[in-house]
């Protein structure tokens, strides 16, 4: 145990010395116990802040979620209600189907995050590793496309999945609606690209060298490396798919097939405020969890690629 735990403590510690080394004060300051002190109890406070804004409207959602209708006007800045209705969160459930709507957002969810993850790495292994002649001209139009507002391309991309170029057919209240479009990001697939170029030339060389073609090269070399893109990519498609409210209400007029995110502002005229609360927090856990879980490759990723905000 000993012999295991001194060069952890001393990795740790060398650590610690070189992110001071790195920082605004130098190391002779922080020896000095007032700025020490003052520098420490200005990072629990930042830390403490940020926890409780972000924390802050978690905790009025669960709050109003168990609230009855009277309390929540009267008392709505309260942060314990009075009485406290857990059963309305089972009862919201059940009477707004939240498990149906939230089995379609789920589906929408998984379909876009594929889509979108194999649009991403395909195109972005052409322009970083393949380099056709033509791909500056491609980069140039994904660029071009960052410019142009969302809503600015909605009738056109309407009328596309109303019938498909050359199919004849229309994907309309199908779960291809959204998930075709998803996967026209020219975002994330310029984030991949950018990732794709640090990964050193000389493994594809050799690689081509033993007879590799470019399908091996990015199948057993390429994703491999790729992990923290990956997870940043996952991260951005799901939470960009988990919140899409606009285009699921156009391409999906059919209340079956509806998400969590379009189904609860229309039955929010017919049902009681707490339990469409209830139904928010519900429709909220799931995106949270995808983080705590991921969370080390997605800060990972994020610090690979540079992405901040």
């Amino acid at each position: 145990m000993t012999a295991t735990a001194t060069p952890v403590r001393g990795s740790r510690l060398r650590r610690s010395e070189e992110s001071r080394e790195r920082g605004i004060l130098s190391p002779h300051d922080w020896k000095r116990p007032v700025v020490g002190a003052g520098w420490t109890l200005m990072h629990v406070v930042l830390v403490a802040g940020l926890i409780g804004f972000g924390a802050i409207p978690l905790v009025w959602m669960l709050r109003a979620a168990i609230s009855t209708p009277t309390d929540l006007v009267l008392r709505p800045l309260s942060l314990i209600p009075e009485p406290a209705m857990w059963e309305n969160i089972p009862t919201a459930w059940s009477l707004l189907d939240i498990g149906h709507y939230l089995w379609n957002t789920v589906v929408l969810v998984l379909g876009s995050w594929i889509v979108q993850l194999v649009v991403s790495t395909t195109a972005g292994f052409a322009l970083a590793v393949i380099r056709p002649w033509y791909g500056r001209f491609v980069y140039g139009a994904f660029l071009i496309t960052l410019f142009v507002p969302a809503t600015v391309t909605l009738i056109a991309l309407y009328l596309t999945v109303l019938d498909l170029p050359l199919l004849g057919i229309g994907i309309t209240d199908t779960p291809w609606a959204v998930w075709l479009p998803a996967g026209a990001n020219a975002f994330t697939i310029l984030l991949v690209k950018q990732f794709f170029e640090e990964i050193p030339r000389d493994l594809f060389e050799a690689a081509q060298i033993d007879g590799a073609g470019w399908f091996t090269i990015f199948w057993r070399i390429v994703l491999p490396m790729s992990r923290p893109i990956l997870a940043v990519v996952s991260l951005l498609a799901i939470m960009s798919a988990w919140k899409e409210f606009l285009w699921p209400l156009i391409v999906l007029t059919d209340p079956n097939t509806q998400p969590l995110s379009v189904a609860l502002p229309r039955l929010a005229q017919a049902t009681s405020p707490a339990y469409l609360i209830a139904g928010l927090l519900i429709a909220s856990i799931p995106p949270i969890l995808v983080f705590l879980v991921f969370q080390r490759s997605i800060v990972r990723g994020i610090g690979f690629t540079g992405l901040k905000g």
